[in-house]
């Protein structure tokens, strides 16, 4: 169609061979032969001047490229449409993922400082230490004082009292 369009076909070039006129009706009363009725049949009774013929095409011609400007046109529009709609979309993606990390910074922020609130290896092996050294001071105490009474008495498997 664009083709078609870019150029005029108004040139001499494209003149084609005007239409015969329609043979005069025979002046004998015989029926004429049904060949030449039907080439006059085929012809239309008004038939119109090949500059009208021209100045319609053309006048068709100018209405098919401002149709397809217009077309032009409104696909423009609509990929500008489209990009804008693929744009917000990517920018609300994006907002989202901001938002999604927003709230993940902040829970590892609150799990960062729960971590730093718990003892760390040094004070475990000194409580540990301590937990020992006071275990057999205490184990000593008991046994100096002859506490040994105060503990319960340990039951012999597989032997009788005698």
């Amino acid at each position: 169609m664009t083709d078609a369009s870019q150029g005029t076909s108004s040139g001499p070039a494209a003149v084609p061979p005007a239409p015969r006129p329609a043979p005069p009706p025979p002046t004998t009363q015989t029926a004429p032969p049904p060949v030449a009725t039907a080439a006059a049949s085929a012809l239309p009774s008004h038939a119109l001047p090949a500059n009208q013929l021209f100045d319609q095409l053309a006048r068709i011609e100018d209405k098919c490229s401002r149709i397809e400007d217009k077309y032009a046109r409104s696909e423009a529009l609509l990929s500008r449409v489209e990009d804008k709609v693929e744009n917000a979309a990517n920018r609300m993606n994006e907002s989202a993922r901001q938002s999604d990390l927003a709230a993940l910074r902040t829970e590892m922020r609150g799990l960062a400082e729960r971590t730093r609130r718990l003892p760390g290896t040094g004070a475990l092996v000194l409580t540990a230490v301590i937990t020992a050294i006071l275990t057999v001071v205490l184990m000593v105490a008991v046994q100096r004082l002859n506490l040994d009474r105060l503990l319960p008495q340990r039951a012999t498997i597989g032997t009788t009292a005698q």
